[in-house]
């Protein structure tokens, strides 16, 4: 089963404004957003945690951290603590949604080992950014995401800790609240430690993590170092606290009549309307995905009766299999906005609206052991980077 794990967080200074040093995760910021960011506030989290600049980038960002730390814009927690992270906001059916979660040192295992457990296959990244950050900066910058399988974790993080600090962004409230009781960490660590937990986002963030600890050992001997735990935002698997977005596919190398053509055998098609939000919400009553092609024209694409009996409930499956033969390239985009301007341009041949991901498909990946397809889930809202930063143990 999973151990977590308190640790002396490293955190702004109190009095600091959220607001102008916290960023998204490094992964979905452009160029232009790191320079913005970065330009917002000479201490926003971006200037460690997507450093810029030449070769030295890394070694740059680790005296970066020390001279905040020297400077008292970072301060060290005095005493090993846990984070309650709580997220609220107005789902997209207008409901107010509270997640809650806890950032928390999690162990870091070996593939296949158990206890925390991937949900889906990840496609191919270079990962040697972020494992050169790690070994330059030696702390944890941007968590995992971790579904925790256990009952009881939500009510467990019920009552208030310390009050931190929060921000506003896009509608979302985001709040940090410290839990320094040992009674109650031992609590929240046995709730965890109860059942599995699984990775919802930062597959490639964790392998790291398993790298750098290999790196860690080798280095000094030892499996009993901070390396053996790596920074992870927790919550419970469960309906009211997930909030679970699609990832599109997009197709290149391939005309939009051509792969109309190819998923003909799989999918009975008709036209569709413009697609707008509304039509997100049709395409989980009904069943169906829709195709979009670069003249502005949707299809609508309904599964044919048993080509799809012995193939796992989820659409990016299903488009695996209908397109097992293509010559088409896939690639991923998220948002409905987004995707009509990226297929309208005519930069792709065509793409398909799925819809999100059931809580249940997701439960069965965990029970099962199964991998979903890669991009099958977007978790929302994202979680912030610079709330709480993680110190692990040191290559020197």
């Amino acid at each position: 089963m999973p151990k977590i794990a308190p640790f002396h967080a490293i955190r702004y200074a109190a009095g600091t404004d959220l607001d102008a040093v916290i960023a998204p995760p490094y992964d979905v910021l452009s160029a232009d957003d790191v320079a913005a960011l970065g330009a917002r506030d000479v201490h926003n989290i971006v200037h460690i945690d997507v450093p810029t600049g030449g070769d030295d980038r890394y070694e740059v960002a680790a005296a970066t951290l020390d001279q905040w730390l020297t400077d008292g814009v970072l301060v060290i927690d005095p005493e090993p603590s846990l984070t309650i992270y709580r997220m609220s906001f107005t789902d997209a059916t207008g409901a107010a949604r509270t997640i809650t979660g806890v950032l928390a040192g999690l162990e870091v295992v070996d593939l296949d080992a158990g206890g925390v457990l991937p949900h889906e296959r990840t496609t191919p990244k270079a990962v040697t950014d972020r494992l050169d950050l790690t070994r330059a900066t030696a702390t944890n910058l941007s968590p995992v995401w971790g579904l925790s399988l256990a009952e009881g974790l939500t009510a467990a993080l019920a009552e208030p800790g310390e009050p931190l600090g929060e921000l506003t962004v896009d509608g979302v409230r985001h709040a940090v609240e410290r839990i320094t009781d040992p009674a109650r960490i031992a609590a929240i660590s046995a709730v965890i430690a109860a059942d599995d937990v699984l990775i919802a986002d930062g597959h490639h963030r964790y392998a790291i993590s398993r790298s750098y600890r290999d790196e860690v050992r080798a280095a000094t001997g030892r499996s009993d170092t901070d390396a053996e735990y790596t920074l992870c935002f927790i919550n419970e698997l469960v309906a009211d606290q997930l909030s679970i977005e699609a990832i599109h596919r997009v197709y290149s190398g391939i005309t939009a009549e051509h792969l109309r053509d190819e998923l003909a055998a799989s999918f009975d098609l008709e036209p569709a309307p413009s697609p707008t939000p509304a039509m997100l919400a049709e395409m989980v009553e009904t069943g169906r995905l829709v195709l979009l092609a670069p003249d502005g024209s949707a299809t609508w694409l309904t599964p044919k009766p048993g080509v799809f009996d012995n193939v796992r409930a989820l659409d990016g499956a299903y488009l695996e299999h209908a397109l097992a033969n293509s010559t088409a390239e896939v690639s991923y985009q998220h948002g409905l906005d987004e995707m009509l301007q990226l297929v309208g341009s005519g930069a792709v041949g065509a793409g398909i609206l799925i819809r999100p991901t059931s809580l249940a498909e997701i439960q069965r990946t965990a029970r099962e052991g199964l991998l979903m397809p890669p991009k099958s889930t977007f978790f929302t809202p994202k979680l912030r980077t610079g709330l709480v930063v993680r110190p692990t143990a040191s290559l020197d």
